[in-house]
């Protein structure tokens, strides 16, 4: 072999080596770049007055970093409720309140509500604070609403555009998608997010009805603007159910929205929606313009008959998008995204939309996960997350490779 002929094979053994190196060190730096997150396995701390904690859809994080928690009491079951019985059949337990404020510590600083509360008591599903303190709550039964609280619970407001609720013992009848009219919520919400600066409320309706981002006057109710998947105009959705895919593949990139779960805006002023249907989340801007969208999990099953719900016997549920969460301002460089079908907290870079680590597994032990379906961050980088079905429980996580004053 020729003299130029092995400093060409070395020549071209160090860069291919350099090249390595460098795809290494670039993988190894975005791998330190994602967040790490330990799972604190004391909070919250104990409840009082022999309160159990329920089902919890959702919870919040407010201006002062309190954690309020929407708590579904309705749903404790015999084996639980022993101490609510005159007289207590056994030592524990009584169905905590709906409400429930905690501090970073962990420490219960007040609870309230429930149904027959007030009138209107929404099925309990997503609970907001805006910048002022007050609570906002809503649901997706038939008749459910948004109400508006001071933080000791005094009622402040009713947003109303209910439709009629189903009498007990009745069976309702069938409901039909009408995404063009806006006077009236036949089945409720999915979720809703408060605007304070604009005094706007942006709710996303589609979980069990209708495909859509619907904007309304925060002190008034009045609508003013609302828009499909990828900003497409209320008069162009569907009202044809959305239709079912191979789930053996990803589900297709379609224009509609399909099963909305959330909505939260960026502090750069973005609105993100869930879309557990598609296993997606859709960004606008708040006037309605399609901004992106990336998927999640897309192999996951999205939507479809072998999606099961809670209590399910046959099929697990279905969607990896029910709700996220932002890490902290200003830059929000990270999603987090609460995947009830595999239990995970998904970590998703907010700008290119990429995955890049997860929190947790199925499981009931610290730090796992059982139906998850609310997340929360607070200002220092916490997170906190709420299951639904038999999980019935709140957690924290506390970051490991970043920082948390608490």
């Amino acid at each position: 072999m020729h003299t130029w002929e092995r400093r060409s094979g070395v020549i071209a053994a160090t860069i291919a080596l350099c090249c390595l190196w460098l795809a290494a060190f670039a993988s190894g730096a975005q791998a330190q770049d994602a967040p790490v997150y330990k799972v604190d396995p004391f909070w919250p701390k104990p409840l009082p007055h022999k309160w159990i904690m329920q089902q919890v859809p959702t919870l919040t994080v407010d201006k002062d970093d309190h954690i309020w928690v929407f708590n579904r009491s309705r749903q404790i079951m015999p084996d639980e409720n022993g101490a609510s019985t005159m007289p207590p059949r056994t030592d524990c337990c009584i169905a905590g309140p709906a409400i429930l404020e905690f501090d970073m510590e962990g420490n219960l600083l007040r609870g309230w509500g429930g149904p027959g509360y007030v009138p209107g008591w929404p099925r309990e599903q997503t609970i907001n604070t805006d910048k002022k303190g007050n609570v906002w709550i809503s649901g997706m039964a038939r008749g459910d609403s948004i109400l508006k609280f001071s933080p000791d619970g005094k009622l402040l407001w009713d947003f109303g555009h209910r439709g009629p609720t189903v009498p007990d013992g009745q069976t309702a009848p069938p409901l039909k998608d009408n995404n063009q009219q806006t006077d009236v919520f036949y089945s409720g919400m999915a979720s809703f997010e408060i605007d304070d600066d604009a005094h706007e409320i942006f709710i996303a309706e589609g979980e069990t009805l209708n495909k859509r981002v619907l904007v309304y006057d925060e002190d008034t109710g009045a609508f003013k603007r609302g828009w499909g998947g990828h900003g497409m105009p209320l008069n162009e959705i569907s009202n044809d159910p959305a239709p079912p895919y191979d789930t053996s593949g990803p589900p297709p990139d379609m224009k509609g929205f399909a099963i909305l779960h959330c909505i939260h805006i960026s502090h750069d002023g973005l609105v993100y929606v869930c879309e557990r249907g598609s296993d997606r989340v859709q960004v606008f801007t708040k006037q309605g313009k399609f901004v992106t969208e990336f998927f999640v999990h897309p192999s996951t099953p999205a939507r479809g008959p072998e999606c099961g719900g809670p209590g399910s016997l046959k099929f697990g549920p279905c969607g990896t998008v029910l709700n996220l969460a932002f890490s902290p301002a200003p830059e929000q460089k990270f999603v987090f995204i609460a995947d009830a079908a595999n239990d995970k907290v998904w970590i998703v870079n907010r700008k290119e939309g990429t995955t890049v680590g997860s929190i947790g597994d199925n499981g009931r032990m610290a730090g796992q996960f059982h139906f998850i379906d609310g997340i929360a961050a607070d200002s220092q980088g916490n997170i906190y997350t709420g299951e639904v079905e038999t999980g019935k429980r709140i957690q924290k996580f506390v970051p490991v490779n970043g920082k948390s004053k608490r």
